[in-house]
């Protein structure tokens, strides 16, 4: 069974590839829906835009008191005691002033990286994996389990990376007192425990409610169209079902309970029914799309 991970950095697609166990995901990737296609541009776009506004929160004087952690350590490797003394004054000084602008802020943000995983089946494939891995673990075989479901994913990761405010400026201020003693090794140590305490949050966001939104959004624009031709109508009908198979994908996969999809499907049933026959009107979409809001 091949794996893909999707890796989008800043000027970096990286696509790797693995192997694991066969199982009931297909040998070969299942195609997209026309309209899934369609929007993909813009799903692309709004996951890069979430990735750029985290990115904004970055403090260029955390970012700079990282480097100059990290070129103390290794400083302190290549035996120049000054120079990682002088590096680590560099560091504090930075921390400082990020204190001195806002005391009460917790945690500052130094990187911010974007990693997307998608699924490329259809829903009834899903559920046979999902059937399939139960019964793995009904057999207590569970890291084959546990290889299938690492599959079943279709989502972009944004990881951010930040300083820990309450701990990181205590830590790197110890430091020095053990050079002054001659503590090298100990300082070594010291310097590496803090790098180690940086805080990684992660957003989750799933794709199949990403593309349905999108696909509902180019769906009002047809709904709202008076006097439209039989191709509109037909490429309505076929936005909306798209639209929420989408949304089954993301509940069969777990990106929400059934309780709380049951509403989608309601009011997509709704709009289908309000704009058959060529009707037209404004409005129809917009507790559909609070709702959507709602879960992510």
């Amino acid at each position: 069974m091949k794996k893909l991970f999707s890796f989008m950095l800043p000027g970096l697609f990286l696509v790797v590839t693995g192997f694991t166990q066969a199982s009931a995901l297909p040998e070969k990737a299942q195609d997209k829906s026309a309209e899934s296609k369609a929007v993909q541009t813009q799903v692309d776009q709004s996951a890069a835009d979430r990735a750029a506004g985290q990115r904004k929160k970055i403090v260029e004087e955390a970012v700079a008191a990282i480097e100059q952690t990290q070129k103390a350590l290794q400083a302190l490797n290549e035996g120049k005691t000054d120079d990682a003394l002088k590096a680590l004054e560099a560091t504090t000084g930075k921390l400082e002033l990020i204190l001195a602008r806002d005391p009460k802020l917790a945690l500052v943000p130094v990187s911010v990286d974007m990693v997307t995983y998608d699924l490329f089946a259809s829903v009834d494939t899903v559920k046979a994996s999902i059937k399939e891995a139960r019964d793995l673990l009904d057999d207590g075989k569970v890291q084959e389990a546990r290889s299938l479901m690492s599959n079943l994913a279709s989502e972009v990761v944004i990881s951010t990376t930040s300083i820990p405010l309450a701990t990181y400026p205590d830590a790197i201020k110890a430091i020095s007192p053990l050079l002054d003693k001659g503590e090298t090794e100990k300082a070594k140590l010291a310097l590496q425990a803090a790098l180690n305490t940086l805080v990684v949050t992660t957003e989750v966001v799933p794709l199949p409610l990403l593309r349905s939104q999108h696909m509902l959004a180019a769906a009002e624009k047809l709904a709202e169209k008076k006097s439209r031709s039989d191709e509109d109508s037909k490429q309505l009908d076929q936005l909306l079902k798209a639209a929420d198979e989408e949304l089954k994908m993301a509940e069969v996969l777990g990106y929400g309970t059934r309780k709380d999809f049951e509403p989608l499907h309601k009011q997509i049933d709704e709009i289908k029914e309000k704009a058959s026959g060529g009707k037209s009107g404004k409005g129809w979409f917009d507790k559909l799309k609070q709702q959507l809001s709602d879960l992510f």
